[in-house]
């Protein structure tokens, strides 16, 4: 198995993604194609010391920048480590592409070059999220805000197969988010999508509300691109901000000190919950390809573990699972 990595995707490329590169290949023992500014990231193997053969680099001579318009940079920088690598995922020269790059770009040059599977209208991004039950899958975070209704089903199919065979959920639940449980609540668009899933043939539990995302009500929470991302950023503050006000409440007297010292076990454990790092990235799902797509902050450990999760998902041959669940679906719904 070969994985193709953006070696300059990300706030702090290359030098956090070399250095996942190197852990996952002695952890996972995988081959990978870093791409990128070639002597740049020769200089940070040889700063790491790796002298293996696992890792080979592949030239390219632009940046896509995180803040730059997707579809103009793609169309525009051809040469970027991105659209680059995403080429050879699609001339079969990588099994799978892991990126902490610009999001937009990345769907854009999936789309692209991958294509979409067979059945598939659009794409979208799924991120893994903590819950009082384990763990849920949300879907889509920022891929597609204007969804149609078949699109929103697609996602609950699409995101339903990713939670079985890579989150091993038995019969994984599907919930559609909305501001309440009626299935008369919500937008045309989002009604017509809860009777659509309804025939569907999936194990379609109505509607679920935002403050259910994290309670574990539902395997699998479908939403369009914009609500999932704001509700992605929402989340990913309410975190951060709830971990300074808990120290800073805990550093403020001497039983708190004492407190946070005696509970530092637990509030490791806890910390590890919340940490994006754990889950590597979010799956693009809906391309002909396997594409992990990373948080832009990402540190060695979320790199390296992204790489994880794209061998996980070439293993286990997801998007084949998927292409099944989109036909039985569709003819489901023509019957």
């Amino acid at each position: 198995m070969k994985i193709i990595v953006d070696a300059m995707g990300g706030d702090h490329a290359p030098d956090v993604v070399v250095e996942g590169a190197i852990a996952a290949v002695k952890e996972y023992g995988v081959d990978l194609v870093l791409v990128g500014d070639e002597s740049a990231i020769n200089d940070l193997l040889k700063k790491h010391r790796y002298a293996g053969t696992r890792i080979t680099v592949h030239p390219s001579q632009e940046v896509i920048g995180m803040s730059e318009h997707a579809a103009a940079s793609v169309r525009k920088k051809r040469k970027s480590s991105i659209v680059v690598g995403m080429g050879l995922v699609g001339a079969g020269v990588g099994d799978a592409f892991v990126s902490a790059g610009n999001t937009g770009a990345v769907v854009c040059a999936a789309t692209l070059e991958l294509r979409l599977l067979p059945g598939v209208e659009r794409a979208g991004i799924a991120v893994i999220t903590p819950t009082l039950n384990g763990i849920s899958l949300l879907i889509d975070v920022g891929a597609n805000i204007d969804p149609k209704p078949i699109q929103l089903v697609q996602y609950g199919i699409m995101g339903q197969a990713y939670s079985k065979f890579i989150l091993n959920k038995t019969n994984p639940t599907v919930g559609l988010l909305n501001i309440g449980e009626e299935e008369t609540k919500g937008t045309d668009v989002v009604k017509d999508a809860y009777e659509l899933l309804s025939k569907s043939g999936i194990n379609f539990v109505g509607n679920v509300e935002p403050k259910d995302i994290f309670s574990g009500k539902s395997d699998v929470i479908v939403c369009d691109g914009f609500v999932g991302n704001v509700m992605l950023k929402v989340a990913e503050s309410a975190a951060e901000t709830l971990n300074i006000l808990l120290k800073r409440s805990l550093m403020s007297n001497p039983l708190g000190k004492l407190g946070l010292i005696l509970l530092k076990k637990s509030f490791v454990s806890y910390k590890k919950q919340l940490d994006y790092s754990e889950y590597g990235g979010a799956p693009l799902l809906g391309v002909n390809g396997v594409v992990i797509i990373s948080h832009g902050r990402s540190n060695p450990k979320a790199i390296k573990n992204a790489i994880r999760v794209s061998k996980e998902e070439v293993e286990r041959k997801v998007n084949e699972k998927i292409i099944e669940a989109v036909s039985k679906a569709g003819d489901k719904e023509l019957a």
